[in-house]
């Protein structure tokens, strides 16, 4: 039986030679030239270039798409290389299980800037976890009851982002939800490429957000794309660095407790995802899982007769379970699965069935529309 891993990688929507040589020129400069195919193809008349790694080497560095030990396989610096974080990014992208569409060879190479983007201040970005304050650093921010926070008129987006979340940057930690600070980090990340690559939407975003900063359900509308559904699932241990992940608490009970729903988290590469409140230990695959699955065990009624959560409780259980290994597989057996449909509960694991990565930003071809009010 043939068990090679066949990716589907990239589309390219513009399959002309001068494309194509770009194509490769950047397959050359992360050093996989001869590891991926390119192929040219006709879609609605269109010539379009459709870039995979080769099987062969899918099945040898992404196994049943598993892109989580890809910087060990490829033996990566991806905490001293930025150059590294981007080769990862690529070869995670030619690995992909679905099409990744871009509409040219520069949305590509600004796409994997931003991710790399993420994967930097991810790693920067800690706070205090509350799911009843919010804080921002006054100089850079004003709030509003109506607004929310806004950045001040005359600051820099960029800074002001940086202060919110790095602390090296403004010698405090401030109060966030992990909805929040995704958002943030990924704001960050896209407006740092608009300053390079698309200056007249960089000036646009600073006016937006100096007005409102978009947030919850309209922040995924205006700068995300999605990939893979609940019917097309994709597969649960493939991750790009720098995408947007989503777990969900599959646990009817404390999935009430404000804050507990799930977690929100950005993939680092390497197998390591953002952990907010305590950025130099971030979470495995497997940690993740085993704290949302303890959370049941954290959750109970405080004096207000509200449901809480003891995060010792959990903590001290997950320390247990990584001790008993026959105890630790059987938890992972079952938080290993894809999250059930919305309003489920009781049923399925934790894990998404989509991911979600930045949308195109370079002039002429961005699908970035601010709403400017």
């Amino acid at each position: 039986m043939n068990t090679q891993v066949v990716p589907l990688g990239i589309r390219v929507h513009d399959g002309s030679e001068a494309a194509i040589r770009q194509v490769e020129a950047t397959l050359d400069g992360f050093g996989l030239g001869g590891l991926a195919c390119v192929s040219c193809v006709e879609v609605d008349g269109k010539r379009v270039a459709d870039v995979a790694l080769r099987p062969e080497i899918a099945t040898r560095w992404t196994p049943n798409h598993d892109t989580t030990r890809l910087t060990a396989q490829l033996e990566l610096d991806t905490l001293r290389s930025p150059g590294d974080v981007e080769k990862e990014i690529a070869v995670a992208l030619l690995a992909s299980p679905i099409t990744v569409p871009f509409p040219s060879v520069e949305e590509l190479r600004a796409c994997i800037r931003i991710r790399r983007n993420a994967v930097v201040a991810g790693r920067r970005t800690e706070l205090n976890f509350d799911t009843a304050a919010a804080e921002r650093p006054n100089d850079c921010w004003l709030e509003d009851e109506e607004r929310g926070f806004t950045v001040r008129p005359g600051c820099s987006l960029v800074e002001a982002l940086r202060k919110a979340t790095q602390p090296e940057v403004s010698g405090q930690l401030y109060s966030f939800s992990c909805y929040r600070a995704t958002e943030y980090v990924i704001l960050l990340a896209i407006a740092e490429e608009l300053a390079v690559c698309n200056p007249a939407l960089s000036a646009q975003l600073q006016t937006q957000c100096e007005r409102r900063i978009i947030r919850s359900g309209q922040f995924h509308e205006v700068f995300m794309h999605e990939y893979g559904t609940q019917d097309s699932p994709i597969p649960t241990h493939y991750y790009v660095p720098g995408d947007r992940v989503w777990f969900r608490n599959p646990d009817d009970r404390s999935s009430d407790v404000i804050g507990f729903e799930g977690s929100w988290v950005l993939y680092l590469g390497g197998g390591l995802f953002t952990n907010f409140w305590k950025r130099d230990r971030p979470y495995t695959l497997d940690s993740k899982c085993l704290e949302i699955y303890h959370w049941r065990h954290g959750a109970y009624t405080n004096a207000a007769g509200e449901l809480a959560m003891d995060e010792t409780i959990v903590e001290r259980r997950v320390e247990e379970t990584l001790r008993d290994e026959s105890e630790k597989q059987k938890i992972l057996g079952m938080m290993m699965q894809w999250k059930a449909r919305q309003g489920v509960y009781g049923q399925g694991g934790c894990i998404d069935t989509t991911r979600e990565g930045p949308r195109w930003v370079c002039p002429g071809t961005s699908d970035l529309v601010l709403p400017m009010n």
